[in-house]
């Protein structure tokens, strides 16, 4: 992170963290962090880098983040969280999607450019409008995939 670390204590916490989660070794000039390499642990490596994410996120918002970009931060961090976590694939998306990062980037935004202020509630509409499109998905799949072994449970009787 070449910006200048924060004044506030607690705020330089973060980024430290931030950089040890997602940047802190270089190989060939790409870097990473601890993320990637703890999901290599099933179902535990996860939840270690969610439970580190979500206390960066709180101590944030201890500090002064907006509530606007709490939510853009918890955005990035459950997007990192469910691609992650899905088997092989997810290990090549921790290695390039960096949450914790974006969430520093997010907040520098807000104290030096004053962005990411304001109401949330297109943020929280848009949450739940992709959620619902999800599910729907879901249920359409569902449906065709119990109908087609119905169909071959009924030829096979």
């Amino acid at each position: 992170m070449n910006q200048q670390p924060f004044k506030n204590d607690k705020l330089r916490w973060v980024e430290r963290i931030s950089k040890l989660m997602d940047e802190q070794f270089s190989i060939k000039g790409y870097r990473f962090g601890l993320d990637p390499i703890l999901n290599f642990i099933p179902y535990l490596g996860d939840l270690a880098g969610f439970a580190v994410s979500l206390a960066l996120i709180a101590t944030m918002l201890k500090n002064g983040a907006s509530k606007k970009v709490a939510i853009k931060m918890f955005g990035n961090v459950l997007i990192d969280t469910i691609l992650g976590a899905i088997p092989i694939l997810g290990y090549f998306f921790d290695f390039g999607f960096k949450a914790n990062s974006r969430n520093i980037k997010l907040l520098r935004e807000h104290y030096t450019e004053g962005k990411h202020t304001g109401s949330i509630t297109g943020i929280i509409i848009g949450f739940i409008l992709i959620a619902v499109v999800v599910l729907g998905l879901i249920a359409i799949a569902l449906y065709y995939v119990f109908a087609y072994l119905y169909t071959l449970l009924q030829n096979w009787l």
